[in-house]
């Protein structure tokens, strides 16, 4: 079984770091996913017969590793995907991305378009049929000259599909490692990384941040340098 780490829990959610490569869900592939992991998790620490109850909340693309709240009753996952749907749950994200970026900070906004036989978005015009609004704003950590890379730390305002990853590569940004949307880096990690987390607790309402921080390690040694 996977070693998890647990980052909090409670009788009501249960926050972890998502492993890279480890779907957030079962899916085609039939490879063990997170749901699976912490499920079993569960079942083991509480000693529990049976099926364990855990509800999916958000999801973080398979490449992707990072920071994900579950939740441990039907009522905390009912709550948790409103905060998702009005807005009140915030993601942020390090993305370590090509070339330099021409202001320090900034707000990307587009309009994209999910093509669901390829599992790929792209940018098209405001109008288009089926396109979905998807804004962020991104401040610039540190820039490489070196290897030409920026470290950015990126806050997202809409939850669209590969938003991060098709936002900067329509910009000729794209992340290092991503295969799928022409970054370089071929063959290694895809940079981007769920680092922060902010939630109001489904039963109490206290306002949590959880954070998590990927090994300096690989391309990820870009940050050995920064405070986050």
């Amino acid at each position: 079984m996977q070693k998890l780490n647990v980052i909090y829990e409670d009788n009501h959610i249960i926050v972890v770091e998502k492993i890279v490569n480890i779907p957030s869900q079962g899916d085609k592939t039939g490879d063990i996913d997170m749901l699976t992991i912490i499920k079993q998790y569960l079942k083991e620490k509480y000693n529990k017969p049976g099926d364990v109850y855990l509800g999916l909340v958000h999801r973080l693309d398979r490449p992707v590793g990072g920071v994900m709240v579950f939740a441990k009753t039907s009522k905390a996952a009912s709550r948790l995907s409103e905060q998702v749907r009005v807005k009140e749950f915030k993601k942020k994200y390090l993305v370590v991305a090509n070339g330099k970026m021409d202001k320090l900070t900034a707000t990307l906004e587009d309009y994209l378009l999910k093509n669901e036989k390829a599992n790929m978005s792209k940018v098209v015009k405001e109008g288009t049929k089926n396109s979905k609004l998807a804004i962020l704003d991104y401040e610039v950590l540190k820039y490489d000259e070196e290897i030409d890379l920026s470290v950015l730390k990126v806050n997202l305002h809409t939850g669209r599909h590969h938003q991060i990853r098709v936002q900067l590569s329509s910009r000729n940004h794209s992340i290092y490692g991503d295969q799928k949307y022409g970054g370089r880096g071929h063959g290694k990690q895809i940079a981007l990384w769920a680092y922060e987390l902010t939630i109001i607790h489904p039963v109490t309402k206290q306002e949590m941040t959880f954070k998590v921080l990927p090994e300096i390690n690989g391309t990820w040694k870009i940050l050995e340098s920064i405070n986050i």
